[in-house]
């Protein structure tokens, strides 16, 4: 018992807890939201996508749990705890963020009122808005509603994942026979928040609005209690290793997923004890994942952030178009033979990762185009370039990911549609989830085949693509096109290449060359040379490459890492990462990016530095799991803006930027006496060319806000 207790704390000594490391995140997310520099909106919109992160957080990593525990599986995280354990970690902090989303909505609620912005309650409502609602809920929200009467003749129904319902005692008029229990679940084909007329920005909630007309549902009943809740499932999916039928085994798991078990109840806090037990009992959830707040469902506070009131938003901004591209008439195959080109998402426009693709559907000398796609938007366009492509007689590939989390549905249907226009749709490895994002464009020039790749840090989603920020890179180097092409090989056809001239893949490659990649800049170390690493990623869970980073620092490599979500590295401890810094950042854009930056025997940044972009994070998953891919950026001027520009950036922000401690917390960058904001850096300036010298001379590192 007592060396299990010194390998829990050894472990816990050298990682910190994955979960709790996503919940930090979440609570520098929620944080924004009392940022007072940003518009009221803006501050709401932060709550909003907290709530939205949570909800996934319990329907994936807590339903995981809870199901080793379940399954009595008690293998033990990398920093030393049990599932259980985990758990017992996680409740409090969960609490803990319900409670500060709930606050911050209050707080951002009144502050809205005094820029006479309203979400109203029914009893705030003016007599000309009741007059309106009560002809809109006749009209519109009366038929789709369906009351429930709960008896032995009515069992209490299913609901789906997500689902708020509210649930009422009425009693009959008359005063004959007892109370009952009745639900009327709030309608998924209606909007949450409905803006009442006139010229004010007033909303009033769904239920609200029913609950002021309830008595039209229940002529001969009166209501004398009710409540909304709202549930979450197990959204994991199980898909059957040997389905020859890949879609059809993943539509029969999405039907599945609707059914698993629940796992979250959230409870409005007004609802009277007899109703709040009379669900528990019926859903029959654990006490630990039943939660009471003042506003149900603040995912839903998105409807109302639009641009009616761009006072309270953030300043409209336009993307640029590639000024490289420009410069030759928007031809971008004949921008990428004359030299490889990096676009920085959303500062420039992702139109130009649709424009080449189009280009290519409509140009007469390509013959063939193939494509990954993870996730991309509703009516993507990129689904029509490759439409229209097929449809004009190329050969067309799409290697469809089915494995997209919450995606999988949208990925199914317009699967269908490229195989409706001749699009070669594969879908991919059962066991491995394909992540890589690359596009390939054969086309006939003269007697020969010249190949173009497109390469991305993030998703084909046109509309993410405007507030996250990514790369996409565009060459026609022939190593580097003959690699993806040996990618898609693999993809379609299974068969691993024997040989990779360029690029380095997961599951095949990418752990063994991260690997080597570090341990060179150790070796440099203890030769006295310079040495260090610069790494930008979402996560950084890996314990093995943790590990590599710890021996790294112990030698005497300087390492600057940003990791915008959960880190398992515990920097800045003596004798083990004293070498080691780590920051978050947060902001007005979602840092997505990875890219990865090796001295390789000089001073950072150099000519002969190493760099590379990649789809993957540093995670058990990405490196052994998936698809992946990390490209070399060799181009001097791509070099120049990836690590002098980007890089630098943003290791030198200190507006958006948290540093983590030794003890897992984080601390807020103050704002020293030279104020740096890296999204702001690149939303004035108007190309990326020679900013690395304007940002060089500065100091990367920020100043921690006195406690």
């Amino acid at each position: 018992m007592e060396k299990e207790k010194q390998e829990v704390n050894l472990s816990s000594s050298r990682f910190f807890n994955r979960e709790l490391s996503w919940l930090a995140f979440n609570e520098r997310v929620l944080e924004e939201a009392g940022n007072t520099k940003y518009p009221l909106l803006e501050r709401l919109r932060f709550i909003s996508i907290s709530s939205s992160n949570m909800d996934e957080f319990y329907m994936v990593r807590v339903a995981g749990l809870k199901g080793m525990v379940a399954e009595n599986i008690s293998s033990t995280s990398p920093d030393g705890l049990s599932p259980s354990q985990q758990l017992a970690a996680i409740i409090p902090a969960v609490n803990n963020l319900a409670f500060i989303q709930q606050e911050s909505f209050k707080e951002i609620r009144e502050e809205l009122r005094q820029e006479e912005f309203f979400i109203v309650n029914s009893d705030e409502l003016k007599i000309d808005e009741k007059t309106w609602l009560n002809k809109y809920f006749r009209d519109q929200v009366f038929p789709i509603l369906t009351p429930l009467a709960i008896d032995p003749a009515h069992p209490f129904p299913f609901f789906a994942t997500g689902s708020s319902c509210l649930v009422l005692r009425i009693q009959p008029t008359d005063g004959i026979g007892e109370d009952k229990e009745a639900l009327i679940p709030l309608p998924s084909q209606l909007e949450r928040f409905l803006r009442l007329p006139g010229k004010e920005s007033r909303y009033i909630a769904l239920e609200e609005v029913i609950l002021q007309f309830v008595q039209q549902m229940f002529p001969e009943f009166l209501v004398v209690g009710h409540g909304l809740f709202r549930l979450l499932r197990d959204s994991e999916l199980e898909v059957d290793d040997e389905a020859e039928d890949l879609m059809s085994s993943f539509e029969t798991a999405l039907r599945r997923r609707r059914r698993g078990e629940v796992i979250q109840v959230v409870f409005d806090e007004k609802i009277p004890p007899s109703l709040q037990s009379f669900v528990v009992n019926k859903l029959n959830i654990h006490k630990n994942d039943i939660f009471s707040v003042s506003m149900v469902g603040l995912h839903d506070l998105s409807q109302i952030i639009d641009n009616e009131r761009p006072d309270l938003l953030w300043p409209p901004f336009n993307a640029r178009f590639p000024e490289r591209i420009r410069d030759f008439g928007g031809d971008c195959l004949a921008a990428i033979r004359a030299k490889d080109i990096i676009v920085h998402h959303p500062y420039e426009s992702f139109d130009v990762v649709v424009q080449f693709l189009r280009q290519a559907a409509l140009d007469p000398s390509v013959v063939a185009i193939k494509q990954t796609l993870y996730r991309t938007s509703k009516n993507s366009p990129i689904v029509s370039a490759l439409i229209e492509a097929a449809e004009s007689g190329k050969s067309v590939t799409a290697m469809v990911e089915l494995k997209a989390r919450f995606d999988e549905a949208a990925n199914i249907n317009f699967a269908r549609d490229l195989e409706r226009a001749g699009v070669q749709v594969v879908y991919g490895f059962l066991d491995l989830k394909t992540h890589a994002k690359v596009s390939l464009i054969v086309r006939r020039e003269g007697e020969t085949l010249r190949n173009y790749a497109h390469f991305g840090t993030g998703n084909y989603h046109p509309i993410t693509a405007k507030v996250y920020t990514d790369l996409s890179f565009f060459t026609c180097d022939k190593a580097i096109c003959r690699d993806a092409a040996r990618m898609f090989n693999y993809m379609t056809g299974y068969a691993k290449p024997l040989e990779l001239e360029k690029i380095f893949m997961s599951p095949l490659s990418s752990r063994e060359r991260i690997s080597s990649l570090i341990k060179s800049e150790i070796a440099f170390a203890k030769d006295e040379k310079p040495a260090a690493i610069w790494a930008k990623m979402n996560s950084l869970v890996d314990p093995e490459i943790i590990d590599l980073f710890y021996e790294a620092s112990a030698a005497g490599v300087k390492i600057n890492l940003i990791v915008r979500g959960i880190c398992c590295l515990r920097p800045g401890v003596p004798g083990l990462s004293q070498n080691i810094e780590v920051k978050s950042m947060v902001g007005r854009f979602l840092e997505h990016s990875r890219i990865i930056c090796f001295a390789n025997g000089e001073s950072l940044p150099s000519k002969h530095s190493l760099i590379y972009i990649s789809s993957a994070d540093l995670m058990p998953r990405n490196l052994d799991r998936r698809l992946e891919h990390f490209i070399p950026i060799e181009n001097s001027t791509v070099r120049r803006q990836v690590l002098q520009e980007i890089m630098v950036s943003n290791l030198k922000d200190n507006t958006n930027s948290w540093k983590l401690r030794e003890d897992g917390t984080y601390l807020r960058l103050v704002e020293a006496q030279e104020v740096f904001s890296a999204h702001k850096y690149f939303m004035t300036n108007p190309s990326l060319s020679g900013m690395g010298s304007a940002i060089m001379n500065r100091d990367i590192r920020g100043q921690e806000r006195s406690e």
